[in-house]
């Protein structure tokens, strides 16, 4: 399916043609992962770096890993608080393959975060696929969350506050993380929110058919991600739901959860069926799906009026279940 610029919102399709592409006419050229890594790397090492912001205290933390290895969290907390704060765990995006240091990457993005819903964001650092398939990333969410909970007086979090949330590939990250912790015993997490998430490899809905073309995370892009992520484990019917949590059949007892999706995605429709199924096991939802909008839309069209609207409704349902 053709999607023409005039099917987008206009502030979107404006931003659309202004970036530039790679030679296969995508975003991103996901055939030669590593190049692609350095690429970005260098583009971001041109770019300056955000003055310091006396509003927010930035805290690195290292978690140990059973192999002895070190997961990187870093802390981005409203400075002068004289109380424990919620925290909410966050996973980036990248399709699970790309994202840089939590140190340096978006960081204005995690102060402004942090600020806007007066609560500690804490960034995780996790593995990336190929070199550590799934469920990798979703047991370093999970050390993330225990690693929390267990220091929360040391570092100044409300323990009964924590929330999951992720976004596109980091949306995979936080729904298998939420399932370990339900599966483990863990303290329930506050809430489960997903932007955009990559939930199913198995790339079957209508929408993983018709999104060909746009452009930012098409059908090609996402079969690339998926079969790094999983190997030749990718679409066969024995993937386990801590790798792609679009499998899971046991949706019970998961947090309240924020779904937001886009019309022109291709996970549009596992990201609606994901949110369908959730109320079916009595879970509470808040699904959004935005008309005229492709994958990632707030964060490559920031200052249009579907990513402010966006981010005002998100930041709502953050702030209500952060603070109760």
């Amino acid at each position: 399916m053709t999607v023409s610029p005039a099917s987008l919102d206009p502030e979107l399709a404006a931003a659309l043609a202004a970036m530039p592409r790679a030679a296969n006419g995508s975003l991103l050229d996901l055939t030669d992962i590593p190049a692609l890594r350095a690429q970005l790397s260098a583009v971001g090492a041109q770019l300056p770096v955000p003055a310091p912001d006396p509003r927010i205290t930035i805290r690195a933390l290292h978690a140990q890993r059973p192999d002895q290895s070190t997961l990187d969290i870093v802390l981005f907390a409203p400075a002068d608080v004289d109380r424990p704060l919620p925290a909410l765990v966050w996973f980036h995006a990248g399709g699970q393959i790309l994202g840089g240091d939590p140190a340096v990457d978006d960081v204005e993005y995690h102060r402004a975060l942090a600020l806007s819903i007066n609560s500690v964001v804490a960034v995780v650092g996790y593995r990336l696929a190929p070199e550590t398939p799934a469920p990798g990333a979703a047991e370093d969410g999970y050390l993330a969350y225990a690693h929390l909970l267990a220091h929360a007086e040391e570092y100044r979090i409300d323990p009964d506050r924590i929330g999951i949330a992720g976004a596109s590939g980091g949306g995979a990250v936080a729904t298998a993380t939420a399932l370990m912790v339900r599966d483990r015993g863990a303290a329930r997490p506050c809430l489960l929110s997903l932007s955009y998430p990559m939930l199913d490899d198995r790339n079957e809905t209508p929408s993983s058919f018709q999104v060909t073309d746009i452009g930012v995370w098409d059908r090609r892009e996402n079969l690339l991600a998926w079969t790094a992520v999983l190997g030749d484990r990718a679409g066969r019917p024995d993937v386990d739901p801590y790798s792609a949590p679009g499998r899971a059949t046991q949706l019970h007892e998961l947090p309240e959860t924020f779904i937001a999706a886009a019309q022109f995605d291709v996970f549009r429709d596992e990201d609606v069926d994901f949110a369908s199924r959730l109320m079916a096991a009595g879970v509470p939802v808040e699904l959004h799906v935005y008309p005229h909008a492709f994958h990632a839309w707030d964060r490559f069209a920031p200052a249009s009026r579907l990513a402010r609207s966006f981010e005002r409704t998100w930041h709502d349902f953050l702030s209500r279940y952060l603070h109760g």
